[in-house]
């Protein structure tokens, strides 16, 4: 039986959002022109993935297609030009309409803005035909903008869903973007990173305030964007692998989505299927490692193990995706002891029981 005793201590490291000065060469990271190289030695089912995930990061991460599910339209090669976090002719539509969020309001005034607190809402359709290189971000600015989003997370005095909800919905306007321009490599990578750590911590914190009205379509919303977001990223990561090298944190975020499968609910493919497009050396990794011991852990019923485990090697965010999971444990074991207490009262009774009636019977003769 598990220790429901013991509940692991929240890791003291805490989540970095600040951009590396590593990703400061835009030139190094993005090219037009890129098409994701085929690899004629890999299998069949691999082959598949790759074409799914690139499928996903154009469609279902951004609904870039006009209504329409093709799987083989694509975007021109795009370049934006747009050096604001939002463009002039969408800051002057939405001051007309009165469509600002309280974070881009200039004043409070809810018909002005300004380009340095405007962000460009995200759009669920867009035409092929209508896409202009004035509207769409380059990737530094794209990058400027998501620190200032990020930062939002630490500065701001609003309620977190308010926060949140603004936040959610102009990074998944950066993955728009992001995914008009075909954009590549290190720093692209990173952005999905940070992005991805958001919609982490997100989940974090919208399970703790699981109580307050509206969260859990938040809570849902934010889940599906995390994996469509992870998933772009493996594919970023695959066509990095084919370039160059392992990135320097794969491991860490393949530990993520491994443990978002912690749940019974169904996220995408079975593991078994998963595991077997998964690189050696990231398998073999300590962040990988970890996340399979805990997953066999919590299945098997070893809570005890998956408690400590848990305290002894979870890093901030992987802590951030197990705690619910703890909690659930901690309540469980709680519950399986007060039954096991009220079921031993009431077999001591049931034994003691003959013993009261025979004294009663010795008293009274």
């Amino acid at each position: 039986m598990a220790d429901g005793s013991h509940q692991p201590h929240k890791p003291t490291s805490t989540i970095n959002y600040s951009s590396s000065s590593s990703y400061s060469n835009p030139t190094k990271s993005y090219n037009p022109n890129y098409r994701r190289p085929s690899n004629p030695s890999s299998n069949s089912s691999r082959t598949k993935y790759t074409k799914r995930t690139t499928t996903s990061s154009c469609e279902s991460d951004d609904n870039l297609r006009n209504g329409k599910d093709d799987d083989h339209q694509e975007f021109p090669n795009l370049v934006g030009t747009c050096p604001f976090m939002c463009s002039a002719e969408e800051r002057a539509r939405r001051e007309r309409l009165r469509d600002l969020a309280v974070f881009e309001r200039l004043h409070g005034n809810p018909a002005k803005t300004s380009p340095s607190l405007a962000v460009k809402k995200f759009c669920r359709t867009i035409s092929t035909k209508d896409v202009q290189t004035s509207d769409v971000r380059p990737i530094p600015v794209l990058e400027d903008t998501l620190n200032y989003l990020l930062n939002l997370m630490h500065s701001s005095d609003r309620p977190f869903g308010m926060v949140h909800e603004f936040v959610f919905d102009r990074t998944r306007s950066i993955r728009q973007d992001l995914s008009m321009q075909n954009a590549v490599g290190d720093q692209v990578i990173h952005m999905y990173e940070r992005m991805v750590k958001f919609h982490i911590i997100s989940y974090h914190r919208l399970h703790r305030s699981c109580g307050t009205p509206d969260t859990a379509p938040m809570s849902h919303l934010n889940m599906e964007q995390l994996m469509k977001a992870l998933t772009t990223l493996f594919s970023l990561y695959e066509a990095n692998r084919a370039s160059q090298s392992m990135s320097q944190n794969e491991a860490e975020f393949y530990s993520f989505y491994l443990l978002l499968h912690l749940g019974s609910d169904n996220r995408g493919e079975p593991l078994s299927l998963w595991f077997r497009r998964i690189p050696s050396p990231i398998l073999k990794s300590r962040e990988m490692c970890f996340a399979r011991e805990i997953l066999r852990c919590y299945r098997q019923g070893n809570y005890k193990r998956f408690i400590y485990t848990t305290e002894a090697e979870a890093s901030f965010l992987q802590y951030c995706i197990i705690e619910p999971y703890i909690s659930e444990v901690v309540v469980s074991c709680v519950h399986f002891f007060i039954e096991l207490c009220v079921s031993v009262y009431f077999h001591i009774v049931a034994l003691c029981a003959p013993v009261h009636m025979s004294l009663a019977a010795f008293v009274y003769y």
